[in-house]
């Protein structure tokens, strides 16, 4: 299957419309291929995105019932005069698809502008998985930063905080807003932190200062340097203060 063969059969393939055979050479070639492997996790992100997050409304009983009176009404009346009652009730519908249509191009602007979050959110739970939390363990700053050297394009500043009970507990790597990033965790009592970061002006800096999703707390910022994600299930006044303390070390 070619590349161009895939872009038309990608969204069937995700809707699971397609015939076995087919769908197992879309899924060979999405393995495979290195442009169109990033374009199908692409749409199924977005497509698990919107799922969750895009809203789902159910039509008014009025206007349920006003649809099947005026069906009625067409099918009673005579040839023309129906030809007219039914296109009255299809320039409603497509006044009604208009306003779908707005609806759902600021639901996904919505989705987009919350996409890096989404992604930072993702990349912490899956560091809470047995055996995903670092991958150079170690509390001494020292070790933690020069591990990073050659596996990044840049060095990220590696600080511990133990003295204020928010010990380092190592670093790993991850894939975030398009690039490789690094990742510090952080402890405190039993909880995980990760700051996540990677140069200012690479990657996407989109995302709001302070974002609270299913107990998780997102915390972001840019400077001259670097962007920055904080997450975690720690209490907000907490985390608050350690974001203070990055900030007065970097």
């Amino acid at each position: 299957m070619t590349c161009a063969e895939l872009e038309t059969r990608l969204h069937a393939y995700l809707d699971a419309e397609l015939p076995e055979a087919t769908a197992r050479e879309v899924a060979a070639h999405v393995t495979g291929c290195p442009h169109c492997g990033p374009w199908y996790e692409e749409q199924r992100t977005l497509r698990a995105a919107l799922r969750e997050r895009l809203p789902t409304f159910r039509a008014p009983d009025t206007l349920r019932a006003a649809v099947r009176r005026g069906l009625r009404a067409a099918q009673a009346v005579e040839p023309p005069r129906a030809r007219i009652a039914a296109s009255r009730w299809l320039a409603a519908a497509a006044t009604l698809v208009v306003a779908v249509g707005g609806t759902w191009s600021l639901a996904m602007r919505a989705v987009a502008s919350r996409t890096v979050g989404d992604e930072v959110l993702a990349a912490h739970v899956r560091s809470l998985m047995p055996g995903h939390l670092t991958d150079v363990l170690s509390t001494d700053q020292h070790t933690v930063k020069p591990w990073f050297n050659g596996r990044l394009d840049f060095s990220p500043p590696v600080e511990d905080f133990s003295g204020s009970g928010y010990p380092l507990i190592g670093g790993r790597l991850d894939y975030v807003a398009g690039r490789s990033v690094a990742v510090l965790v952080y402890g405190r009592r039993q909880h995980m932190i990760s700051v996540m970061l990677w140069p200012a002006g690479t990657g996407s800096s989109a995302g709001p200062a302070v974002r609270a999703v299913q107990g998780y707390h997102l915390l972001h910022w840019t400077d001259r340097s670097f962007t920055y994600w904080v997450v975690s299930d720690l209490a907000l006044p907490e985390l608050t203060n350690f974001r203070s303390l990055l900030q007065q070390a970097y």
